[in-house]
């Protein structure tokens, strides 16, 4: 094995195979998370194309796993993982080469920013930003997911020449686990109650009715002038 350091900061180390499998999973098993570093394999084929493989550590989170299939809440930081898959659909794009590879690369491109960026938030798993103010598994993905929806609806990479696909927009909570345990008669039960003309949809002043009879209307500031 051996460390190599870039001039302009950060560092690698290269190894075999067998070696890097060992070193990620004992760092992985030091933070109790698979989240800080993937695997890579590299090489090239008797006619000098490129061979990558791309993995994250591994067998590091059967606690997490148990404690999921107990229903009790989990804090899985997949940023090994996805790296690893990121790097290996770049890859894969530039071996097929083409128009496509641009889109490839501005979804990865999109996609890493927002798993980026969810961390250097504080919207992290619980191993960066503490079980207080770290997100549970879904919530980190759904937070992923709508950061990710509008980067792609805005296109930030538009260098590359990608039109915005205007169907991304932010996840629907009915993703959520927690929507699972809603009882939906009963919502709709409620929406009934205050859809008092009976036209399928709520109208302003039924909205505030609503809110106001359920506390949740937002009230005036009480601040003086």
């Amino acid at each position: 094995m051996q460390i190599i350091r870039w001039t302009r900061g950060g560092f690698g180390m290269a190894a075999h195979n067998y070696d890097g499998d060992m070193l990620t999973d004992e760092v992985a098993q030091v933070h109790r998370s698979p989240g800080f570093i993937t695997s890579n394999l590299v090489g090239k084929t008797a006619d000098g194309v490129p061979i990558k493989e791309f993995e994250a550590s591994h067998g590091t989170v059967a606690d997490l796993w148990h404690a999921h299939l107990r229903g009790e809440p989990t804090s899985f930081n997949p940023l090994g993982m996805a790296e690893a898959l990121m790097g290996a659909i770049s890859h894969a794009a530039a071996l097929k080469g083409g128009s496509a590879v641009a889109a490839y690369d501005a979804y990865v491109g999109a996609l890493r920013k927002a798993l980026h960026n969810t961390f250097r938030y504080g919207q992290g798993t619980w191993d960066m930003a503490g079980k207080e103010a770290g997100l549970t598994t879904e919530d980190f993905i759904h937070k992923v997911g709508w950061r990710l929806g509008r980067y792609l609806a805005e296109q930030i990479d538009v260098d590359v020449g990608v039109t915005p696909d205007p169907k991304f927009g932010r996840p629907s909570v009915m993703l959520r686990r927690a929507a699972q345990k809603v009882d939906m008669d009963k919502m709709e039960a409620m929406f009934q109650e205050f859809d008092t003309d009976g036209n399928g949809s709520i109208s302003l002043t039924e909205f505030e009715e609503m809110m106001i009879k359920l506390g949740l209307a937002p009230l005036k500031s009480t601040d003086g002038p």
